[in-house]
């Protein structure tokens, strides 16, 4: 089935390259414990280098990291998250995310999506991902991959820039 254009639909999450890791990546992967006390901007530097020592280098803004189960796995760091958005990575695809990962990623605005068909997706990839729609489009591939779509209650919060930003939205909407 060929996929959809980039603009149909509800707005594009992503329009980017795949990167693609296996099951179980760790926090300590993705934010390495030995550069916690430095800048996100150091410490994104380092992101999965364990795994592919090119990724923080040559993501680029827009890029997707795709990973098979238990993605974000370990310890409770949000700074796993945070590494991510600092490369620019514009959304997450697994099979499935460890609990707190996915609270962390969403209350940072990087989306992450559960897709069971995320082990299709081949290193390099071109990706165009739709969080309200639950799909991914492999414009490679030439396929439609369907994923749990983001609620709408959190997918105002990650248009919002994050939890934080969203609160604050709110407070204001009730003090006026």
């Amino acid at each position: 089935m060929p996929a959809p254009a980039p603009n149909s639909g509800d707005a594009a999450l992503a329009g980017g390259r795949a990167w693609v890791f296996g099951d179980n990546v760790d926090t300590d992967a993705l934010a390495p414990g030995l550069y916690m006390k430095g800048p996100i901007g150091a410490l994104a530097r380092h992101c999965l280098e364990a795994l592919d020592p090119r990724f923080a280098r040559e993501a680029r803004p827009g890029d997707v990291v795709v990973a098979g189960r238990n993605f974000g796995m370990g310890s409770s760091r949000e700074q796993a998250a945070m590494a991510l958005k600092a490369l620019g990575i514009a959304a997450v695809v697994a099979k499935s995310f460890a609990r707190i990962f996915y609270r962390n990623s969403m209350n940072l605005a990087l989306p992450a999506l559960v897709c069971p068909e995320a082990g299709s997706i081949m290193p390099g990839d071109r990706l165009v991902v739709r969080a309200g729609e639950g799909a991914v489009a492999n414009l490679t591939q030439r396929k439609r991959l369907a994923c749990e779509p983001i609620p709408p209650h959190l997918l105002a919060m990650i248009a919002d820039g994050g939890l934080l930003p969203h609160l604050a939205k709110k407070l204001r909407a009730a003090e006026a």
